[in-house]
């Protein structure tokens, strides 16, 4: 009975998911013989059993590793559009990069998340991929305002960027990032005139990196500024313009850079994200 109560035992475990070697112990020759039959069975079954989990264990890892790679992929795909519409106009050449770089060392000062963080680096290389269906003289130099007509696209294209990267699932909050980087903590930005606390810290963090970057280099229509006379824009403008937390955070990175680039011998005269 000893023997059949331990099967009992034995099977309830097996039952659970608990897998144990305790059965080959029921398959001795002094087992009584229909509790030994019962237990060989049961061992056979197990060893096929955790058999076909580990295959399904392995095809899942691959699996894993296959949708990672696919995701890795599609994200170069994507960021190689994006650098060739920045391309086109010589002077936003690598915008997209410094974009994601400068927005994840913001993150960083703020304290966020790994894993946050590169959600936000992700939004930066693809904030301005709604801009693909412009015509090419918006990417040339020229100094003549945008008619009306032109202007109204301009301010869709978040939008349209993230219309056009919304199936890729594994983006994540980075497509409302895309979507929200021209919000205004007071409610002036565009598509949707957002405000403060509807705007995803993303968006906010995007912003002020793609603001800055806009300052501080060459365009047709303005000198490139300084980084400090940007960041008293920034200042100023903090609140209503550029979220106020994002904006400390640009400040404190900056005071950061600027330090270690006086600590040589060579510090640049100039500074330009990279």
């Amino acid at each position: 009975m000893r023997a059949l109560e331990r099967l009992l035992e034995i099977i309830q475990d097996v039952s659970a998911g608990k897998y144990s070697n305790d059965i080959m112990s029921l398959t001795d020759p002094g087992t009584p013989e229909p509790v030994r039959i019962i237990a060989e069975a049961m061992g056979l079954m197990m060893v096929k059993v955790e058999a076909r989990e580990y295959h399904l264990e392995m095809l899942i890892s691959e699996l894993k590793s296959l949708n990672e790679k696919i995701r890795k992929n599609t994200i170069k795909t994507v960021s190689t559009m994006a650098n060739a519409l920045a391309a086109r106009d010589p002077y936003t050449k690598g915008h997209t990069e410094r974009v994601a770089n400068l927005a994840e060392h913001i993150a960083m000062e703020m304290g966020l998340e790994s894993g946050d963080i590169e959600y936000i680096r992700l939004g930066g290389l693809l904030h301005d991929i709604g801009k693909i269906g412009f015509p090419d003289y918006l990417f040339q130099p020229h100094e003549a305002r945008n008619p009306p007509e032109m202007v109204n696209r301009i301010i869709k294209h978040p939008a349209v960027g993230a219309d056009i990267l919304h199936e890729l699932d594994f983006l994540g909050p980075a497509l409302e990032y895309v979507r929200s980087h021209h919000e205004r903590p007071d409610g002036k930005g565009y598509p949707r005139r957002l405000k403060n606390t509807d705007i995803p810290l993303g968006a906010k963090i995007i912003a002020v990196a793609d603001s800055f970057d806009a300052m501080t280099t060459e365009r047709p229509y303005q000198k490139a500024m300084t980084p400090n006379v940007a960041l008293e824009i920034f200042k100023r403008h903090a609140g209503e313009k550029w979220d106020a937390e994002c904006v400390k955070a640009l400040g404190r990175y900056l005071t950061k850079l600027d330090k270690a680039e006086s600590s040589t011998c060579c510090a640049p005269q100039s500074f330009q994200i990279i």
